[in-house]
């Protein structure tokens, strides 16, 4: 089914001009331009890389182009045609072994002269004078190649180039060498399997291996599979390779090909934590794609639209209405398609795969941020939650290399995108980080009241599930977690600016065992009202009187998980209340 949506949407983009045709790549990345003369010798390097700020930094990034489709390597040796890394272009790299770059550049040169040998075109016939001319042992004495020497051979990409009558283009781009390269890529092997496609349907010739993927985190730089087979374990019925699962060369290069470009664009591949998620809808329709993406990831700075936009468009396709959306129309039975990947070695995992309509992923998208809805601060810039945040609730971030747990996100994902129950490693993440920094933020709050909401739990009822304050309740753990908050306010008014407050030493206590903590905390702050004047201690005072007159049994010796939740939830709302009024107070002073 992944195969072939995304062969399917290969589809849409080449008839829209988005992608390459067959046997090309269409946004490989190229660092070094090296052009010939006729008489194949090398008489400029043009360094084709750009500025591109990422983050606080800035890096040299390669131009992406259209170069002729690369093979997949392992540790053998197989050339590239016309684009390729030093070790086969120049016959020279820095990996220690110039054995073996020789034969790398002696299996580029065959592969050319295969290619282009009766090819009526200069460029052509420079590109083999080149090859028949060029010394591999002089590359790093060369006085253009030295200049750039360490980036050349950093695995960069070099791609011939010739000054034809209308200016300097790569070779790539003559029509005689390409209509060379497609008579080659469409001469099918002699060799091959043939047999029906998996994905198509189709008899045609099987690929042995498929392209590499590349753009997910933390895979290897050169990519990852998505399908492979390499060992006798992953074999059966004596089939070798992809025999085992027959995907056509063409399914398998136009899979990988949307894949690939999906991953190289930035507005529609985003990562959660090990997770790279992309996001696809049919006939290549750009609207529908990246109102999903920015539904669930939050909105880039440069798109245009605001928070609201995004409210408004999910609430009319929930509704079966169609909307605009960045100049496009959506209309509420289009299919989107969400798939998650994750890197495992060489190869990639899926964590999750999802095919809707739009309709349906705004219904599940709006209930998720319903029941994420919560008061938010006065200093939160955030009107609605994207994923990333909420995964980030659930890590360390002073950790050296904060990680979330490796199956959370696309359980979430999915748990967003279906409706269905959010996973308990979300609510263990914030649980961890509550009892390890005594800290409710929004974002923590906000997934306890998810979570519950959609989890349900007689031991953390509806009642306490509210956005606001609910100050009619009497479920005892969210009277006891607004009790907390009274009670670490009556010590904030009497020590100002302390370093130590009762939230720090007792918060995790009293959230879990009420009865052996509440006491002492009670007898405590009659000691700081003391301090207090007159105003602010029946100020208090009454607060605190009217939680304690809610507590009919007495405190509890222990709480369960969902109790602890209520607590944690009545502690947040409380807090809130107490900075509403005091922002209010402030501004009215003003």
């Amino acid at each position: 089914m992944i195969l072939q949506a995304l062969t399917a949407y290969y589809e849409a983009m080449l008839k829209k001009s988005i992608v390459a045709p067959p046997g090309w790549d269409g946004a490989f990345k190229v660092s070094f331009w090296l052009e010939l003369n006729d008489s194949g010798e090398l008489i400029d390097v043009i360094d084709q890389r750009h500025d591109e700020q990422r983050g606080k930094k800035t890096v040299l990034v390669p131009l992406p182009m259209s170069v002729p489709a690369h093979v997949k390597r392992s540790s053998g040796v197989a050339a590239n045609f016309l684009c390729d890394n030093s070790s086969y272009i120049l016959g020279a790299d820095e990996k220690g072994k110039p054995e073996r770059a020789v034969q790398c550049f002696e299996a580029c040169a065959a592969l050319h002269h295969t290619l282009l040998d009766g090819v009526d075109s200069p460029a052509a016939r420079a590109v083999l004078a080149f090859f028949d001319t060029w010394q591999p042992e002089l590359s790093a004495a060369h006085p253009l190649l030295a200049e750039h020497w360490k980036d050349i051979t950093d695995n960069a990409n070099l791609v011939f180039c010739y000054d034809y009558a209308d200016g300097r283009r790569t070779v790539t781009e003559d029509p005689a060498i390409k209509d060379a390269w497609q008579r080659h890529y469409h001469n099918t092997d002699p060799g091959a399997v043939m047999a029906q496609c998996l994905v198509t349907g189709q008899t045609a010739p099987i690929a042995a291996t498929h392209p590499s993927i590349r753009g997910v985190a933390g895979a290897q730089s050169s990519g990852a599979a998505l399908v492979s087979f390499n060992a006798p374990a992953f074999c059966s019925y004596g089939h070798e390779q992809g025999g085992n699962a027959p995907v056509s060369e063409y399914a398998a290069f136009a899979y990988t090909t949307a894949l690939n470009t999906l991953l190289a664009d930035r507005d529609r591949r985003k990562i959660i934590g090990d997770t790279a998620v992309v996001c696809w809808a049919e006939n290549a329709d750009n609207a529908a794609a990246d109102l999903g993406m920015d539904a669930i990831f939050g909105l880039p700075e440069d798109r245009g639209v605001q928070e609201s936009d995004v409210t408004a468009a999910l609430k009319a396709l929930a509704a079966g209405k169609s909307c605009d959306w960045l100049d496009g129309l959506i209309l509420p039975d289009q299919h989107v398609y969400f798939l998650g990947l994750a890197p495992n070695a060489a190869r990639l995992s899926v964590r999750f795969f999802l095919r809707d309509s739009i309709r349906r992923f705004a219904e599940h998208i709006n209930q998720h941020r319903e029941a994420l809805e919560i008061v938010r601060p006065a200093n939160d810039p955030w009107e609605d939650l994207p994923v990333w945040k909420l995964v980030r609730e659930t890590v360390n971030q002073k950790e050296r290399n904060p990680s979330p747990a490796p199956q959370l996100a696309g359980d979430l994902m999915r748990a967003i995108l279906t409706g269905s129950r959010y996973p308990a490693t979300l609510l263990n993440g914030v649980t961890l980080r509550i009892r390890a920094e005594r800290e409710i933020t929004r974002g923590r709050a906000a997934i306890i009241k998810a979570y519950y909401t959609r989890n349900r739990s007689k031991y953390c009822p509806e009642e306490v599930l509210t956005v606001t304050l609910n100050d009619e309740s009497e479920y005892l753990p969210y009277v006891l977690g607004r009790l907390f908050a009274v009670l670490e306010a009556v010590q904030d008014a009497a020590n100002p600016g302390i370093n130590t407050t009762i939230k720090d030493r007792y918060f995790n206590s009293a959230c879990a065992t009420p009865a052996v903590i509440f006491p002492t905390l009670i007898k405590l702050a009659q000691k700081h009202l003391q301090k207090l004047d007159t105003g602010k201690s029946i100020h208090y005072n009454r607060q605190l009187t009217a939680l304690m007159g809610m507590i009919h049994e007495g405190f509890p010796a222990r709480m369960t998980l969902p109790e602890q939740g209520a607590f944690q939830l009545g502690y947040y709302h409380q807090t809130q209340k107490r900075y509403e009024k005091k922002n209010k107070e402030e501004n009215e002073n003003v």
